[in-house]
């Protein structure tokens, strides 16, 4: 393996053995060279957390601003320093020991003289480099402790120590003393020839026999001094001393080839230079200076005039006697900072026991190119510093190497290189030689490593745009995380890395890759389920918890209505604060945008407090294999919700599917479905849709309103197998029945209460459907009395309801029917009444096709009828807020013809206040048919019969019927009125008809209704007239039916009386009454002057009569002869002037037959 060197090309890889300074600083950073070392350390037996409290506060005077002068001295404090690292003081200064800080307990007096014995002990550790040396002894009290030392520093308790800082302080200045004493005895020594020659400790065996009196030996002494007194005046805070002394050693040493110190002296200018131009410092945040306590705010208020060139002290002594000028013209620019550096660690490459020194020199350059934001030169001086070998490591020095070379990596913005050589540390906690495998040490380590892999351990962080980072990679890392918190023996952690694992890198992840990890987080949860709980590990780490929302991947989630007989409504009037929210103005667009924000949110329907409500999530299964979900329910909030899992097993990579989740709000109020959980492969999750931004909702806040009464609706009827045609809206339930036109079927409806609240009200309405038949009467009807008599109903009672279902459609005969039955050769018109048609209608196979129906269209086709009953009800808590329900039933009625009236007409009655109706009835069905009337023989009809009925019926008197009020005519379209009164007087002749059909066969009976057959002249001839007439022969009512008596000889009185029922006054009339005889035989006798003779005139005079009132007119007759006579009485020609002007069926006066006997003989004749 090759590395990368700077300087000549000739430079040959030479490999280190093993040296005297093994254990390099990794901390160094180029400021250090201006530092002086102290070593603080305990002596005897100290509690570690006492000594690190008393050593963080000595470690707080890291600078002290020398009394009388405006230099700085610097402090570097240790607490562990290797005796072997000291022997390399004279090469860089800032590595000698020159100070001494011992913390002992002392209890007893007995104990001061070994633990005296035991400092001075430690002292002689460093003897060679101190300059001076403290002990703080806590714990001791009395005589001893009184005794006033510079060296030693008594204290009753470690908590009763305010002034160590002042003694540190004290202690440094000290320090500074010999410093500077010994700097001025270098810098002062002109002695040339008298030059010692400072050596490293692998050079004195290679130094023996050289000639000393030579002009290159002296160069080098005088090279390496100049050096080192550099080094004293950089340590001093004579910052331009040591750049001159810096360059003068350089040109020095580079003239004697002497590359070890040459390489020293480039980077002590490289430092120097560093220092001026990077006051902050290359180490980073945690490395910076902090002033001491005795500063104060003068120093403070002067800390900009420390390095200003030519100022002189009180006693006159420089801090630095150079100008602005001198000083940028000595200093290295940034770039031959760098360059120096270079140069530097290729002549420490030429040995190889300066391994440790060529590595801190890189460490040191990585820094500052760090600072000038040099990446790439900083990742080459990396690279080269990757290959110095050091010899043989030990594990726990390779672990920090590896950790500090991550750190660097990290500083110059190489994060995934730093996370690769963290993970190579990781991976050096547990290696195979080592006894006890740290895993704890591995995991924390592969912990950090995560940001250099663009991995987060929140979930969250994945759902945001697409993936970053090599999945590969990561899946990798978490696999190790997975591992090393297994080994760890911490199950949990291991579960929620590996379904991090599984939720997060789904997508890339192979079938097999997917089946193995399942397996491996089942057997995992098997001992250790997976829940939502926040992690937290030692170091104060939290693990989010990891939902799986992948498993399965849920696509939209909606809120579900209740079912139509349960969804709630309003009453009416009590909207509340709903119209509220409702603005006086047209247009108003922040209102408008309001509410848009509001239907976002909030959906339009409600919930039913302790009603089943649902929630219907679209879900598709990623994986290769089965997913079984084994609690899958709601997450919600607002209200008390019970959620009801589902367990569901969704196939491999299946499509969409749709799985329903069910809960029961137990309180009202708004509630808002805010996920759903999960358990799967041992797993509970909670996904909450805001975070899933993929999934589309219609909105997840829905009002729960006060619990309502529930009714369950059951019927006598089947259920009908298909929906109301005309009727859009859904139905609670509907029935299906056949009937014939004209049938009555009773419907039993029982409704149970099912819910826990009382029903307290029941309202039931109807409705029919939009039709194009005609309905005569009401098609459903009920008593809604005794029902409302039951309630409240408790829950688990119920209550019946019966309602009657009748039909009676159009019982006339269509057109085509007519042409049938006319084209069979039978006239319906002009038949006597005499001869009642009994003809059977036969088929006609020589007029008509094999098969044709055209002829039975009309009256064979099945006719729809349907409505829809609405049962409103409420109760319970419900009710007071204003809300019901309501309950549907659907009505469908299949309607087959029963009769038909295919032609009607009236013939005049033997009185004229009554007349025949008859009708022409044809029988539709397939079975024998009975039809019936009031007061009138059955009629039976065969299969497809015609046959005329005739009715005698009593005219109707159509005025006492309700006539209209005035608003309602004034108001009302005169067309839709004389509908009205023409369908009145229609209902008013059928109820007085009341014709029925029986079917025996099938035990089928019901009504034919004539209303829409009956036409206006029809309407006209049933009417009783206005003018009623009266006719009283012989004292006796007469009419065409029945026959007056009298005597040959005696006078007949005849009286004719006229009641106007009309609403105007009539008359006057003249009557003139006309005798004759009827033969029978179609002769009739008018000359009769000889048999009949009036007493009086045979013309009657009626006056005007008005209306309600009657008038009277009386005659008399003498008939001369016995037989038949007959009188017919009629209005004059001339007389009848008005009458022209009133219908003549107004003037139906009757025929008279009287009969005149024989005169009795008298007994005494």
């Amino acid at each position: 393996m090759k590395r990368k060197h700077y300087g000549n090309s000739w430079h040959i890889l030479l490999l280190r053995a093993h040296e005297e300074m093994s254990v390099p600083d990794y901390m160094q950073c180029a400021e250090d060279h201006q530092t002086v070392l102290v070593v603080v350390q305990p002596v005897g037996i100290v509690p570690e957390d006492q000594f690190f409290r008393i050593y963080k506060r000595i470690a707080s005077v890291a600078q002290v601003s020398i009394r009388d002068s405006q230099r700085n001295l610097y402090i570097r404090y240790r607490h562990h320093y290797l005796p072997e690292n000291n022997e390399w003081g004279d090469f860089q200064t800032h590595r000698k020991v020159v100070g001494l800080i011992s913390v002992t307990t002392c209890r007893s007096a007995k104990e001061w003289p070994q633990t005296s014995d035991r400092f001075y002990s430690q002292k002689e550790v460093f003897g060679a480099t101190l300059y001076d040396s403290r002990l703080l002894v806590f714990g001791l009290q009395g005589e001893i402790a009184e005794q006033q030392r510079t060296d030693v520093a008594f204290y009753s308790s470690y908590d009763d120590c305010p002034d160590v800082e002042k003694r540190v302080e004290d202690f440094v200045e000290s320090i500074f003393i010999v410093l500077e004493s010994k700097r001025l005895d270098r810098a002062t020594d002109k002695s040339g020839d008298k030059i010692p020659l400072l050596c490293v400790p692998f050079e004195k065996k290679d130094f023996v026999g050289l000639d000393t009196d030579s002009r290159h030996y002296k160069k080098r002494c005088q090279g390496r001094m100049r050096k080192h007194v550099g080094d004293l005046c950089l340590q001093a805070g004579m910052l331009q001393d040591a750049l001159v002394h810096y360059h003068m050693a350089v040109e020095l040493l580079r003239s004697v080839n002497d590359f070890l110190w040459l390489g020293a002296a480039l980077e002590g200018l490289c430092s120097a230079s560093v220092i001026f131009h990077y006051p902050g410092g290359t180490a980073g945040k945690a490395a910076g200076r902090k002033p001491s306590l005795a500063q104060g705010q003068a120093q403070a208020a002067d800390a900009g005039k420390r390095h200003r060139p030519g100022a002189l002290t009180a006693n006159g002594i420089s801090a630095d006697t150079s100008s602005e000028i001198g000083r940028a013209k000595n200093c290295l620019s940034p770039e031959d900072i760098i360059e120096k550096y270079k140069e530097a660690i290729s002549y420490y490459g030429k040995y190889k026991n300066a391994g440790v020194i060529e590595l801190e020199a890189c460490v040191k350059a990585v820094r500052v190119l760090a600072v000038q934001k040099r990446a790439m030169e900083a990742s080459d001086i990396l690279q080269n510093a990757v290959y110095i070998n050091l010899g043989q490591l030990s594990e726990e020095e390779k672990i920090q190497r590896y950790s500090i070379l991550s750190e660097l990596y990290d500083l110059i913005g190489f994060h995934r290189k730093s996370a690769f050589f963290k993970r190579v540390a990781a991976m050096q906690c547990v290696a195979p030689t080592i006894p006890e495998p740290g895993w704890r040490a591995c995991y924390k380590l592969l912990l950090e490593t995560l940001p250099g892999y663009s991995l987060s351990l929140d979930p969250k962080d994945f759902s945001k745009g697409t993936h970053r980072g090599w999945a590969a990679v990561q899946m990798r890392l978490l696999h190790e995380l997975v591992y090393a918190s297994r080994r760890m023996g911490n199950p949990g952690l291991s579960v929620r890395h590996l379904s991090f694992l599984l939720q997060t890198m789904l997508d890339f992840l192979s079938d097999q890759e997917k089946k193995e990890v399942t397996q491996s987080l089942e057997n995992y949860t098997s001992k250790c389920p997976g829940g939502m709980e926040v992690i937290t590990l030692p170091d104060g780490l939290k693990l989010a918890p990891v939902p799986f929302s992948k498993l399965p991947i849920v696509r939209s989630a909606k809120l579900l209505d209740l079912p139509i007989s349960l969804r709630p409504h309003k009453q009416k009037g009590l909207l509340g604060n709903n119209m509220s929210t409702k603005s006086p103005f047209i247009y108003s667009p922040i209102i408008m945008h309001n509410r848009g924000e509001e239907r976002n949110k909030k959906i339009e329907f409600q919930w039913v407090q302790g009603d089943v409500c649902e929630v219907q999530l679209m879900v598709y299964n990623p994986m290769p294999f089965e997913l079984r979900v084994e609690h899958m329910g709601l997450l919600t909030s607002g209200v008390e919700f019970e959620s009801l899992p589902a367990a569901l097993s969704l196939p491999a990579e299946s499509g969409l599917y749709p799985v329903t989740l069910v809960g029961v709000p137990r309180t009202a109020g708004n509630i808002t479905v805010n996920g759903y959980h999960t358990s799967v492969f041992g797993v509970t999750s909670d996904c909450l849709l805001e975070g899933l931004p993929s999934v589309r909702t219609s909105g997840c806040m829905v009002e729960v309103i006060p619990s309502l009464p529930r009714l369950q609706l059951s019927t006598s009827l089947p259920r009908s197998a298909h929906a109301l045609q005309p009727s859009k809206e859904e139905l609670s339930s509907s029935v299906s029945v056949q009937l014939f036109n004209g049938e009555t079927q009773q419907l039993t409806i029982t409704l149970e209460n099912i819910g826990s609240e009382d029903l307290e009200t029941l309202e039931v309405t109807s409705k029919t459907c939009n039709t194009k038949e005609k309905l005569f009467g009401e098609f459903l009807s009920w008593d809604l009395e005794e029902a409302v008599s039951q309630l409240p109903l408790k829950p688990g009672q119920s209550v019946t309801l019966t309602v009657n279902i009748k039909v009676r459609l159009d019982f006339s005969g269509g057109e085509n029917l007519l042409q049938d039955l006319n084209d069979d050769g039978i006239s319906m018109t002009g038949l006597p009444i005499s001869s009642p048609l009994r003809q059977v209608l036969k088929p006609r196979a020589e007029t008509k096709p094999l098969g044709s129906e055209s002829s039975k269209t009309d009256y064979n086709h099945i006719k729809t009828l349907e409505a829809v009953m609405t049962f409103k009800y409420s109760g319970g808590a419900g009710k007071v807020e204003g809300y019901y329900r309501d309950l549907t039933l659907g009505v469908h009625v299949d309607i087959e013809p029963s009769v038909f009236f295919t032609r009607v007409s009236t013939l005049p009655a033997t009185r004229t206040r009554q007349c025949h109706l008859l009708l022409d009835v044809f029988n539709s069905t397939e079975h024998e048919l009975t039809v019936s009337a009031k007061n009138n023989q059955d009629l039976v009809l065969h299969a497809s019969e015609c046959q005329r009925i005739a009715i005698q019926v009593a005219k109707f008197d159509f005025d006492t019927l309700p006539q209209p009020d005035q608003e309602a005519v004034r108001y009302t379209n005169p067309k839709l009125l004389e509908e009205e009164r023409l369908h009145a007087q229609a209902f008013m002749i059928n109820s007085t008809l009341g014709i029925t059909w029986n079917i025996p066969s099938v035990c089928r009976q019901g009504e034919a209704s004539v209303e829409g057959v009956l036409n206006q002249l029809v309407l006209e001839h049933l009417q009783l007239a206005p003018l009623q007439w009266d006719v009283v022969v012989n004292g006796k009512p007469c009419d065409c039916d029945i026959i007056a008596d009298c005597k040959v000889g005696d006078a007949v009185p005849l009286e004719v009386k006229l009641t106007n029922h009309s609403k105007n006054a009539v008359g006057p009339f003249a009557l003139t009454v006309v005798p004759f005889q009827d033969y029978q035989n179609g002769v009739q006798n008018y000359d009769l002057q000889d048999a009949v003779t009036f007493i009086g005139s045979n013309t009657f005079y009626i006056d005007t009569v008005n209306p309600t009132e009657n008038s009277v007119c009386v005659g008399a007759l003498l008939f001369l002869f016995t037989g038949d006579f007959y009188l017919n009485i009629k209005f004059q020609d001339d007389s009848a002037g008005q009458g022209k002007a009133l219908p003549p069926s107004w003037f139906g006066l009757p025929s008279l037959h009287i009969k005149a006997l024989e005169a009795p003989i008298e007994a005494g004749a």
